[in-house]
């Protein structure tokens, strides 16, 4: 059993379509996915295209009040129809536009109308400046209020106790106080790689049929189940350096807090056997090689689209959420989101880990059923 765990690690060393699926993919859609969407859900990307057309220290002060909470980048004055052309052409979301006599308005009293030209289509992107902006806009309102209270003879704590919400939000933070989309990110690029060693798996076992050598294997006096775990164990320590691979990768390239590295550890040992022992039992059930091509990449791409690994489950349909329940790639997803962005530990992720061994014993256990039938199929 021994000489069969060497050789296949030789092998899957000399192996450069492995490399090239388990490692090289991986790292190119972490630094793709990482690159496009990182940081994406932090409110100070949020911009605003603004056209200050009155040019007053009024609206100089509305813009900087803006300012403090998202980016804006003013344009010209005259610049606003090409502004409209490119709202028109999808190219931008909104513009604010502060027209003339905003000042003036103001100071008589009267309502300072501003206008956002915006596209009636990306309301995903509208919904968080309209939210600003309405805040700024209130704080101006009570402002008014404010002063128009003082000026009838109200103190400043009374006018305070007025103007005050009559209900009040209190802030309950959680542990989850620093995730990332990259936390999304490389848990879920690393396990839906980690279920391409099934092409691996079972582009060996068929190489061996072809050549002969499982006929010979099978002549000799080394038993079934140790034929079986020969060949399985490389590949879990494949996958497990894969793992650690790319989760390194993670951390020293884009900053990934790794959390409970005792709870991590038991999750990657646990996605291993998983991934491993599927692609046992699918080694020897399908017919050929490219069955085995057509079925792993529609276990790999089926369950990280429904699994949650390119986006986080609660934004998919309830359905499809429920669909995802039955798949490794979410217990591997969620445990591992927990563990790197909610601080979770070992007692947190037992469920989980149980699940996985599951999946992978359930694996094995097709493959012990199959392997009398696969060998004989070889000696023939």
């Amino acid at each position: 059993m021994k000489a069969i765990i060497w050789k296949e690690l030789k092998l899957i060393r000399k192996d450069k379509r492995s490399f090239f699926f388990l490692l090289l993919m991986p790292i190119l859609f972490i630094v793709m996915f990482g690159s496009i969407f990182g940081g994406s859900a932090d409110s100070g990307n949020i911009s605003l295209q603004a056209v200050d057309q009155d040019g007053t220290q009024a609206s100089k002060t509305l813009l900087e009040r803006i300012g403090q909470t998202m980016n804006v980048k003013e344009s010209a004055a005259a610049a606003l129809d090409e502004q409209v052309e490119k709202i028109k052409r999808g190219q931008l979301s909104a513009v604010l536009v502060i027209p003339q006599g905003f000042e003036e308005a103001m100071r008589q009293g009267q309502p300072a109308d501003v206008k956002l030209v915006q596209d009636p289509s990306a309301q995903a992107s509208l919904a968080p400046i309209q939210a600003i902006l309405n805040s700024v806009f209130n704080q101006y309102r009570e402002q008014k209020l404010a002063g128009s209270l003082q000026a009838i003879g109200q103190t400043k704590a009374q006018t305070d106790q007025l103007l005050a919400s009559p209900i009040r939000v209190e802030n309950a933070p959680t542990s989850s106080d620093h995730f990332d989309y990259i936390d999304q990110v490389v848990p879920g690029m690393t396990v839906m790689f980690v279920f391409f060693i099934m092409i691996t798996m079972t582009r060996r076992f068929f190489d061996e049929k072809k050549t002969g050598l499982l006929s010979r294997i099978r002549s000799t006096n080394i038993k079934p189940l140790h034929y079986l775990i020969g060949m399985w164990v490389p590949f879990v320590l494949t996958v497990i350096a894969q793992c650690v691979i790319l989760f390194t990768f993670g951390h020293f390239v884009y900053g990934l807090k790794l959390g409970d590295l005792e709870a991590l550890s038991l999750i990657v040992l646990a996605l291993s056997i998983a991934g491993t022992g599927i692609g046992l039992g699918l080694s020897f059930i399908v017919p050929g090689e490219g069955a085995a091509m057509v079925i792993t990449q529609l276990i790999s791409m089926g369950g990280a689209m429904v699994g949650g690994l390119w986006m986080p489950s609660y934004l998919m349909p309830q359905f499809v959420q429920t669909i995802g329940h039955f798949t490794p790639q979410y217990w591997a997803q969620h445990s591992l989101v927990d563990v790197i962005a909610h601080s979770a530990h070992m007692s947190d992720v037992v469920g989980a880990v149980a699940v996985l061994l599951t999946f992978g014993l359930a694996g094995l256990v097709v493959a012990l059923l199959r392997l009398p039938g696969f060998l004989r199929s070889a000696a023939n």
